[in-house]
């Protein structure tokens, strides 16, 4: 009989902590994935100093489901939220600070060391945007490409939770940024700047100087591609990035919903007016796969994203799934595409698609 979650979590049942209760019991256990056999979870201990002392137990996880009838690999990796929230301010011997009014500059500039940049839009919020810039820089990094990912969704960052990176970046000088990196991909966002709860209230003016500062003043490395998490709309973000710097295009995700499809118009109808090359785009949330009973549903209908395309003689990049362990992958700080299973699959032929076009 094949290897069940059900299976899984009656092993781990058996390991006990150290002041009581076992990984279950305590609700410490996410993303886990089983494809063909293999297996993949993250433990999620309370802070990152117990963390530290938790790597025996997490090497007896690995070991109780390895032993299990029908397991084949098992990867089993620990995290454990940021002391304060994700994106806690930490002590900077510089003085360093993002906003301010943008600098005047020169439009199309190129960013030092960075081979191509693509922008990931969406024109309309929770069409799950965020989750496929992660995930797609993920596969590319794994691919073999030297990867940047920049969180330019200024109100509303969310690349330091799904990328579990929870550092505030160091600054020589009070100019110069140095990224961080998490899972092969080299990053940077506002929110790596802030804690988790603290609202950015500025007007664009504001908005258009940290996106050059982030852009300008990080030093990127040399990188096959950056990827940019865009916002929501055709506002000041978009404006700035597609006037300003040299973009290799753009490429626009949304659901097959008509209401999405109606912003991602917009979106594709912003770019155009830009100027900027729309390099494909994706169908996200494209289809669920019950867990109980394994029959497959279109909850946002189906196949609106390729109909699209083909109507404005766009590339159709893909479809991918809406599931449960991406959104506790993202969650956790570990992005699917870190892992192994049909989702990471899918996020990997994604990344091939577009590496064999020239894109990345």
């Amino acid at each position: 009989m094949p290897l069940t979650k059900e299976d899984i979590h009656r092993a781990l049942e058996d390991i006990t902590l150290p002041d009581g209760g076992t990984l279950i019991s305590r609700d410490m256990i996410r993303a886990l994935g089983i494809a063909g056999g293999d297996v993949r979870f993250v433990i999620e201990a309370p802070t990152a100093e117990v963390a530290k002392m938790m790597e025996p137990l997490r090497k007896a996880a690995e070991a109780t489901v390895a032993r299990l009838p029908g397991a084949g690999t098992v990867q089993v990796s620990l995290t454990a939220p940021a002391p304060g929230g994700m994106g806690a301010k930490a002590k900077s011997p510089s003085s360093l600070k993002i906003g301010g009014h943008a600098k005047p500059q020169e439009d199309g500039q190129r960013v030092k060391g960075v081979a191509r940049i693509l922008a990931i839009g969406s024109g309309k919020g929770g069409v799950g945007k965020s989750t496929v810039s992660s995930n797609l820089a993920v596969a590319l990094a794994r691919q073999g490409r030297k990867v940047g990912l920049l969180d330019a969704d200024i109100y509303g960052p969310s690349q330091p939770r799904m990328m579990g990176v929870n550092k505030r970046p160091a600054s020589p000088d009070g100019k110069t940024i140095i990224p961080l990196k998490a899972h092969g991909v080299t990053m940077m966002s506002i929110g790596l700047m802030l804690a988790e709860d603290k609202a950015v209230v500025w007007r664009g003016p504001m908005l258009m100087g940290a996106l050059q500062q982030m852009l300008g003043q990080v030093e990127w490395g040399e990188l096959d591609v950056l990827l940019v998490d865009l916002p929501p709309g055709t506002g000041d973000v978009q404006l700035t990035l597609c006037t300003k710097t040299e973009l290799t295009g753009a490429v626009v995700v949304s659901t097959p919903q008509d209401v999405a499809l109606l912003d991602a118009r917009k979106a594709l109808d912003m770019f155009a007016t830009l100027k900027t090359p729309v390099l494909g785009l994706i169908e996200n949330m494209s289809t669920f796969t019950c867990p109980h009973c394994g029959g497959e549903s279109h909850p946002f209908g189906q196949g609106g994203v390729a109909s699209e395309a083909e109507r404005l003689g766009l590339p159709y990049l893909g479809a991918l799934p809406l599931d449960l362990d991406t959104r506790i992958a993202g969650d956790g700080g570990t992005p699917i595409a870190a892992g192994e299973g049909p989702v990471a699959d899918a996020f990997g032929a994604l990344a091939k698609r577009l590496i064999d076009g020239g894109m990345a």
